[in-house]
Protein backbone atom coordinates (compact mmCIF):
# COMPACT_ATOMS: atom_id res chain seq x y z
CA UNK A 1 0.00 0.00 0.00
CA UNK A 2 1.35 3.39 -1.42
CA UNK A 3 2.39 6.16 1.25
CA UNK A 4 0.24 9.21 0.93
CA UNK A 5 2.32 12.16 1.04
CA UNK A 6 1.86 16.00 2.34
CA UNK A 7 3.95 19.02 1.78
CA UNK A 8 4.88 21.80 4.00
CA UNK A 9 6.86 24.64 4.13
CA UNK A 10 8.86 23.73 7.59
CA UNK A 11 8.35 20.43 9.28
CA UNK A 12 9.24 20.35 13.28
CA UNK A 13 9.43 16.66 14.84
CA UNK A 14 9.19 16.98 18.66
CA UNK A 15 6.43 19.17 20.20
CA UNK A 16 8.90 19.86 23.20
CA UNK A 17 9.84 23.60 24.19
CA UNK A 18 12.63 24.02 21.54
CA UNK A 19 10.47 22.27 18.80
CA UNK A 20 7.10 24.53 19.80
CA UNK A 21 9.32 27.60 20.26
CA UNK A 22 10.55 27.62 16.51
CA UNK A 23 7.20 26.88 15.48
CA UNK A 24 6.24 30.34 17.24
CA UNK A 25 9.08 31.93 15.96
CA UNK A 26 8.49 30.81 12.30
CA UNK A 27 5.12 32.04 12.37
CA UNK A 28 5.94 35.33 14.12
CA UNK A 29 8.75 36.01 11.21
CA UNK A 30 5.77 35.09 8.80
CA UNK A 31 3.54 37.63 9.83
CA UNK A 32 5.87 40.26 10.01
CA UNK A 33 7.43 40.32 6.54
CA UNK A 34 3.40 39.17 5.08
CA UNK A 35 4.33 36.14 3.84
CA UNK A 36 2.39 32.77 4.66
CA UNK A 37 4.42 29.89 5.59
CA UNK A 38 3.03 26.64 5.91
CA UNK A 39 4.51 24.87 9.80
CA UNK A 40 3.86 21.55 10.52
CA UNK A 41 4.79 19.88 14.38
CA UNK A 42 4.51 16.10 14.65
CA UNK A 43 4.52 14.83 18.47
CA UNK A 44 4.98 10.99 19.44
CA UNK A 45 3.08 11.54 22.68
CA UNK A 46 -0.55 11.38 22.88
CA UNK A 47 -1.22 15.44 23.38
CA UNK A 48 1.67 18.30 23.89
CA UNK A 49 3.65 18.05 26.84
CA UNK A 50 3.23 14.06 27.55
CA UNK A 51 6.76 12.81 27.00
CA UNK A 52 8.44 15.98 28.84
CA UNK A 53 10.35 15.45 32.14
CA UNK A 54 7.82 17.85 33.96
CA UNK A 55 9.58 18.92 37.30
CA UNK A 56 12.12 22.18 36.17
CA UNK A 57 13.45 25.66 37.26
CA UNK A 58 13.01 27.65 34.39
CA UNK A 59 15.21 30.93 33.11
CA UNK A 60 12.33 33.35 31.74
CA UNK A 61 14.73 35.22 29.61
CA UNK A 62 13.76 33.20 26.03
CA UNK A 63 9.92 33.38 26.80
CA UNK A 64 10.28 37.09 27.40
CA UNK A 65 11.97 37.75 24.07
CA UNK A 66 9.49 35.05 22.24
CA UNK A 67 6.49 36.05 23.78
CA UNK A 68 6.75 39.31 26.17
CA UNK A 69 3.59 38.96 27.12
CA UNK A 70 3.16 35.57 28.51
CA UNK A 71 1.67 36.28 31.76
CA UNK A 72 -1.03 38.38 29.88
CA UNK A 73 -1.86 35.55 27.90
CA UNK A 74 -2.02 32.56 31.02
CA UNK A 75 1.38 30.82 30.75
CA UNK A 76 1.51 28.53 33.16
CA UNK A 77 4.76 29.55 34.86
CA UNK A 78 3.63 31.29 38.43
CA UNK A 79 5.91 30.29 41.42
CA UNK A 80 9.00 32.03 41.12
CA UNK A 81 12.21 31.01 43.05
CA UNK A 82 12.22 32.23 46.90
CA UNK A 83 15.32 30.24 48.01
CA UNK A 84 18.42 28.55 46.77
CA UNK A 85 20.12 25.61 48.84
CA UNK A 86 22.47 23.11 48.20
CA UNK A 87 23.51 20.43 50.99
CA UNK A 88 26.38 17.88 51.11
CA UNK A 89 24.58 15.03 52.03
CA UNK A 90 26.28 12.05 54.40
CA UNK A 91 24.63 9.38 55.99
CA UNK A 92 23.76 10.92 59.49
CA UNK A 93 23.08 14.37 58.35
CA UNK A 94 23.45 17.44 55.66
CA UNK A 95 25.92 20.55 55.27
CA UNK A 96 24.51 23.59 53.76
CA UNK A 97 27.01 24.95 51.13
CA UNK A 98 27.14 29.10 51.14
CA UNK A 99 25.32 30.45 48.22
CA UNK A 100 27.91 32.50 48.17
CA UNK A 101 30.31 29.58 46.90
CA UNK A 102 27.56 28.74 44.30
CA UNK A 103 28.48 28.02 41.00
CA UNK A 104 25.73 31.08 39.10
CA UNK A 105 24.19 27.73 37.61
CA UNK A 106 22.52 27.20 41.01
CA UNK A 107 21.76 30.28 41.49
CA UNK A 108 18.47 31.20 40.47
CA UNK A 109 17.05 34.26 40.99
CA UNK A 110 14.39 35.34 38.78
CA UNK A 111 14.08 31.91 37.72
CA UNK A 112 10.58 30.24 38.41
CA UNK A 113 9.31 26.29 39.41
CA UNK A 114 7.53 24.73 36.74
CA UNK A 115 6.23 21.56 35.60
CA UNK A 116 7.26 21.70 32.03
CA UNK A 117 4.78 19.45 30.64
CA UNK A 118 2.13 22.67 31.58
CA UNK A 119 4.17 25.17 29.73
CA UNK A 120 5.02 22.95 26.90
CA UNK A 121 0.92 22.68 26.76
CA UNK A 122 0.50 25.86 26.85
CA UNK A 123 3.57 26.75 24.02
CA UNK A 124 0.99 24.55 22.03
CA UNK A 125 -1.92 26.54 22.58
CA UNK A 126 -0.57 29.41 21.27
CA UNK A 127 1.69 27.60 18.32
CA UNK A 128 -1.93 26.62 17.26
CA UNK A 129 -3.47 29.43 17.60
CA UNK A 130 -1.08 31.33 15.53
CA UNK A 131 -1.82 28.58 12.73
CA UNK A 132 0.65 25.92 13.00
CA UNK A 133 -0.25 22.48 12.41
CA UNK A 134 0.48 20.01 15.07
CA UNK A 135 -0.25 16.74 14.78
CA UNK A 136 0.38 14.39 18.20
CA UNK A 137 0.42 10.87 18.43
CA UNK A 138 2.37 10.63 15.17
CA UNK A 139 6.36 9.76 15.70
CA UNK A 140 8.98 10.19 13.20
CA UNK A 141 9.98 6.87 11.68
CA UNK A 142 12.00 7.55 9.30
CA UNK A 143 14.18 10.48 7.69
CA UNK A 144 13.43 10.81 4.15
CA UNK A 145 16.30 12.00 1.37
CA UNK A 146 15.95 13.10 -1.98
CA UNK A 147 17.56 11.64 -5.19
CA UNK A 148 20.65 14.44 -4.19
CA UNK A 149 20.84 12.73 -0.39
CA UNK A 150 19.43 15.90 1.23
CA UNK A 151 16.93 15.72 4.16
CA UNK A 152 13.31 16.41 2.55
CA UNK A 153 10.91 15.11 5.02
CA UNK A 154 10.27 12.07 7.69
CA UNK A 155 7.72 9.23 7.59
CA UNK A 156 5.46 8.91 10.09
CA UNK A 157 5.72 4.94 10.99
CA UNK A 158 3.05 2.41 10.57
CA UNK A 159 -0.23 1.85 11.89
CA UNK A 160 -1.66 -1.34 12.80
CA UNK A 161 1.54 -4.36 12.87
CA UNK A 162 0.69 -7.61 14.09
CA UNK A 163 3.27 -8.95 16.82
CA UNK A 164 5.05 -10.33 14.08
CA UNK A 165 5.96 -7.06 12.42
CA UNK A 166 3.54 -8.14 9.91
CA UNK A 167 0.44 -5.99 8.42
CA UNK A 168 -2.68 -6.86 10.34
CA UNK A 169 -6.61 -6.54 9.69
CA UNK A 170 -6.39 -2.75 10.81
CA UNK A 171 -3.11 -1.88 9.05
CA UNK A 172 -2.32 1.41 7.61
CA UNK A 173 0.74 3.06 5.98
CA UNK A 174 2.25 5.91 7.62
CA UNK A 175 2.18 9.42 5.85
CA UNK A 176 5.31 10.98 4.09
CA UNK A 177 5.47 14.12 5.33
CA UNK A 178 8.21 16.60 2.70
CA UNK A 179 9.30 20.10 3.49
CA UNK A 180 11.52 22.50 2.21
CA UNK A 181 12.96 22.75 6.04
CA UNK A 182 12.90 19.65 8.64
CA UNK A 183 14.11 20.72 12.15
CA UNK A 184 14.50 17.70 14.34
CA UNK A 185 13.46 18.57 17.89
CA UNK A 186 13.68 15.33 19.10
CA UNK A 187 15.55 16.15 22.58
CA UNK A 188 18.62 13.82 23.98
CA UNK A 189 19.32 10.91 21.63
CA UNK A 190 16.70 10.67 19.62
CA UNK A 191 16.48 8.04 16.87
CA UNK A 192 16.29 9.91 13.97
CA UNK A 193 18.83 12.87 15.20
CA UNK A 194 21.12 9.41 16.15
CA UNK A 195 20.42 8.60 12.21
CA UNK A 196 21.01 11.68 10.72
CA UNK A 197 24.90 11.90 12.86
CA UNK A 198 25.69 8.72 11.24
CA UNK A 199 24.69 9.59 7.53
CA UNK A 200 26.46 12.95 7.85
CA UNK A 201 29.19 12.14 10.43
CA UNK A 202 28.15 14.76 12.76
CA UNK A 203 29.79 13.78 15.87
CA UNK A 204 33.27 13.75 13.86
CA UNK A 205 35.89 15.98 16.02
CA UNK A 206 33.18 16.63 18.46
CA UNK A 207 33.82 16.02 21.89
CA UNK A 208 31.83 13.19 23.38
CA UNK A 209 28.57 13.84 25.13
CA UNK A 210 27.79 13.54 28.60
CA UNK A 211 24.54 11.21 29.59
CA UNK A 212 22.84 10.75 32.81
CA UNK A 213 19.64 8.84 34.22
CA UNK A 214 17.43 10.79 35.61
CA UNK A 215 14.55 9.54 38.57
CA UNK A 216 11.37 11.90 39.35
CA UNK A 217 8.56 11.64 40.86
CA UNK A 218 5.71 14.49 42.22
CA UNK A 219 4.65 14.62 45.90
CA UNK A 220 2.15 16.47 47.81
CA UNK A 221 3.45 17.07 51.64
CA UNK A 222 2.42 18.53 54.15
CA UNK A 223 1.86 22.02 53.86
CA UNK A 224 3.64 22.87 56.94
CA UNK A 225 6.59 21.33 55.50
CA UNK A 226 6.05 23.38 51.99
CA UNK A 227 7.70 26.36 50.65
CA UNK A 228 6.90 27.54 46.98
CA UNK A 229 9.54 28.54 45.07
CA UNK A 230 12.61 26.64 47.34
CA UNK A 231 15.15 25.02 45.12
CA UNK A 232 17.24 22.42 47.17
CA UNK A 233 20.14 20.81 45.16
CA UNK A 234 22.41 18.20 47.36
CA UNK A 235 25.57 15.97 46.29
CA UNK A 236 27.10 13.38 48.37
CA UNK A 237 25.31 10.40 49.85
CA UNK A 238 23.60 7.93 48.87
CA UNK A 239 26.36 8.09 45.68
CA UNK A 240 29.97 8.04 46.75
CA UNK A 241 32.70 10.30 45.77
CA UNK A 242 33.94 8.48 42.67
CA UNK A 243 29.86 8.82 41.26
CA UNK A 244 28.70 12.04 39.63
CA UNK A 245 25.37 12.71 40.63
CA UNK A 246 22.70 14.35 43.14
CA UNK A 247 19.60 14.64 43.86
CA UNK A 248 16.97 18.27 43.82
CA UNK A 249 13.75 18.95 45.74
CA UNK A 250 12.04 21.66 43.54
CA UNK A 251 8.99 23.18 45.40
CA UNK A 252 6.16 23.95 43.25
CA UNK A 253 2.25 25.52 43.97
CA UNK A 254 -0.13 23.88 45.39
CA UNK A 255 2.39 21.73 48.43
CA UNK A 256 3.66 20.15 45.49
CA UNK A 257 7.11 19.07 45.43
CA UNK A 258 8.92 17.66 42.18
CA UNK A 259 11.65 15.08 43.93
CA UNK A 260 14.58 13.71 41.25
CA UNK A 261 17.91 12.12 41.53
CA UNK A 262 20.26 11.67 38.71
CA UNK A 263 23.22 9.81 38.60
CA UNK A 264 25.91 9.80 35.73
CA UNK A 265 25.97 7.04 33.51
CA UNK A 266 30.17 6.40 33.79
CA UNK A 267 29.94 5.00 37.09
CA UNK A 268 32.56 2.63 37.20
CA UNK A 269 30.32 0.38 40.00
CA UNK A 270 28.67 -2.42 38.20
CA UNK A 271 26.24 -3.49 41.15
CA UNK A 272 25.19 0.40 41.41
CA UNK A 273 21.81 0.45 41.28
CA UNK A 274 20.30 4.53 40.44
CA UNK A 275 16.74 2.87 41.39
Amino acid sequence: MQRESMEFDVLIVGGGPAGLSAAIRLKQMAAAAQREVDVCLIEKGAEIGAHILSGAVMDPRALNELLPDWKDLGAPITTEVSEDRFLMLSETGARQIPNSLLPDCFLNHGNYVVRLGNVAKWLGEQAEAMGVEIYPGFAGAEVLYDEAGAVMGVATGDMGVGRDGEPGPNYQPGMELHAKYTLFAEGCRGHLGKSLEAKFNLRANADPQTYGLGIKELWEIDPAKHQAGLVVHSAGWPLGSDTYGGSFLYHLEENLVSVGFVVGLNYSNPHLSPY
